[in-house]
């Protein structure tokens, strides 16, 4: 139970002593500090359902709670504020709990779920740019933290594999090597193990293709043919097809491991194909398919909306299918195969209406109930101009050299602030990868989740600041801290005294409560703005008082105790944010 529980428990029995609701002592911590450590607001309601004064209900309140030993003071403020300090005996005894606890007191959800994570979203044949960096980096946040809360969390990446660009592909290379078997109707196989093309073959047929099926009708007919006949089953289509997936896949693992991101479930579109007819059909025996100038459709709209909500899109008038139909064929397996309770969608928050027609239709269908569907929409990652980042021609950055370059202004930095000077190559090398990627991650979850932010790589790799190499740096003092002591940390030696120790406890007590908020609110920008005060307020600590140059052995081992615990706590959170620490820098 973390403090801001135990203190409301306090508080909401000294509510009900006065004949109230012992909800509205809620306690939370306080928003001025210079006053007190935590406060109560919930007089003020209290006194609206009660209709009587808040500042006497708050009075009456605080004069019950003026008894209990574990408060230094408790005082009134404004219209019915309950101000309250804790001393530092109950303080200690909190965070002596924290510091020996495996888990650093870090909130566990009471009643786990069973989730499905849908982020990443690549499409096969196409390398990663900076616009799969947000999916990709708050997905795996996302899956770290509620894995940490206690849920089974499944990731899946969801590729795109199964619509047009794949026909695209398909006869473009035709066109390029008709000679290669799988053009070839009446060739019986086996077909070749090695594929006919590279990840770099791709990278130039699919723009190539694109471009003449815009410029030529001609040609985008020859594709959808091709998309026709790969998706009806044709052998060699397939074959080919299977070779574009083993190439992406190999590429795509390869750099989304790079970027510390990983994946338990490598599904795409074409994994529900086989579900597609058999669901068609279902849903019309339930009578919520529609027939509309040739296509079939399923309708969404409620009589409550405030703006249209368009129908989805079962099947074209041609016949073929869209993402919305894929999608629902996806929550119908993931019903079947995984049985979550939950399934979460990391995807651009201008795909909005596209999963609100999805999830409506799901629940209409009986497959899954529409509120435990949710789309975690996010902003766009802007250049200084405030428009979707690109490079400096104009193109969209890819991945690989996003990483590179955030590699390499580690490397400067690093020279420019001395630090791993008189390593290996090797070792100097590691470290700025790590500082690279927690300035790229850093810089992306520290914003709202569903905000815009502008990319600016100098001041995302600053080590001082909101940063993640800030951060690190926090951490890897701490580290050097405890290997230049000679005494294991003892959590039972923390005692606080002095007020720097006291804001250090306090900070590290906001770990549950960060927590909980960030995991219930799906936005890891929380944790960001923890991790940040907790190292800024150990800063403070180190400042203020000597820890292994200590000569009273009671206060440093106090001091080495309260030092670790925050080290923990600091790279812990990190690490939930998908932030890996260096040993040393």
């Amino acid at each position: 139970m973390s403090i801001i529980d135990v203190l409301s428990s306090i508080v909401g029995d000294a509510f009900a002593a006065e004949g109230l609701n012992s909800a509205l002592g809620r306690v939370v911590f306080s928003d001025r500090p210079d006053l007190a450590q935590f406060q109560c607001n919930g007089a003020l309601a209290a006194a609206k359902a009660a209709k009587k004064n808040p500042r006497e209900i708050g009075a009456a309140v605080a004069a019950r709670l003026e008894a209990d030993k574990r408060f230094e003071k408790v005082a009134l403020a404004g219209p019915g504020f309950i101000n309250l300090t804790a001393t530092d005996a109950f303080l200690t005894e909190e965070i002596r709990a924290i510091a020996g606890d495996g888990r650093l007191g870090g909130w566990r959800n009471q009643e786990p779920e069973t989730i499905v994570l849908d982020y990443g979203g690549p499409n096969v044949a196409k390398p990663l740019h900076v616009g799969h960096v947000r999916t990709a980096v708050l997905g795996e946040s996302l899956k770290r933290l509620m894995r940490f809360c206690g849920d089974q969390v499944t990731g899946d990446i969801h590729l795109g594999d199964w619509g047009l660009p794949m026909g695209q592909l398909i006869s473009e290379i035709a066109r390029e090597r008709p000679d290669l078997p799988y053009f070839d109707e009446s060739f019986e196989g086996p077909y070749p193990e090695e594929a006919p093309v590279t990840l770099e073959d791709l990278e130039r047929l699919y723009p190539q293709a694109s471009a003449a099926c815009k410029a030529d009708k001609a040609r985008l007919e020859e594709a959808r043919l091709a998309t026709a006949q790969l998706q009806a089953g044709r052998p060699g289509y397939r074959a080919l097809w299977r070779h574009f997936i083993d190439v992406s896949h190999a590429a795509l693992a390869r750099e989304y491991g790079d970027l510390g991101v990983t994946f338990d479930l490598w599904k795409g579109e074409s994994d529900v194909d086989h579900l597609i007819a058999p669901m068609a059909e279902e849903l019309r025996a339930k009578g919520i398919v529609e027939k509309s100038d040739g296509a079939q459709i399923i309708q969404v709209a409620r009589p409550d909306d405030k703006k249209e909500t368009p129908p989805l899109i079962l099947f074209k008038s041609d016949g073929s299918v869209l993402y919305g139909t894929t999608d629902l064929a996806t929550i119908l397996d993931r019903v079947r195969t995984i049985a979550p309770t939950r399934m979460l969608y990391v995807v651009d928050q201008r795909q909005a209406l596209h999963f609100e027609q999805v999830f409506r239709a799901a629940d209409k269908a009986g497959y899954f109930d529409a509120d435990r569907l949710e789309h975690l929409g996010f902003g766009t990652i802007n250049g200084p101009d405030g428009k979707p980042f690109k490079t400096r021609d104009g193109g969209v950055l890819r991945l690989r050299a996003l990483i590179d370059q955030v590699r390499e202004r580690a490397l400067e930095r690093m020279a420019e602030a001395h630090i791993a000077e008189g390593y290996s190559e090797e070792e100097r090398t590691d470290i700025a990868n790590k500082i690279g990627l927690a300035a790229l991650k850093f810089g992306d979850l520290s914003n709202v989740r569903t905000s815009d932010y502008i990319f600016d790589i100098d001041r995302f790799v600053a080590f001082e600041g909101k940063t993640g190499p800030y951060l690190q740096y926090a951490a890897v003092r701490i580290k050097s801290i405890l290997r230049k002591a000679d005494e294991a940390p003892n959590a039972a030696a923390i005692t606080l005294a002095a007020p720097a120790e006291r804001d250090l406890a306090l900070a590290m007590l906001a770990f549950a409560p960060a927590v909980r908020s960030a995991y219930e609110k799906r936005q890891p920008h929380i944790l960001c703005d923890f991790v940040f005060n907790l190292a800024q307020s150990f800063s403070k600590f180190y400042a203020a008082h000597h820890i292994l140059s200590e000569e009273d052995a009671h206060l440093r081992a106090s001091r080495l105790a309260l030092a670790a615990a925050a080290g923990r706590q600091i790279e812990l959170t990190l690490d939930l944010l998908g932030v890996e620490t260096p040993e040393r820098m």
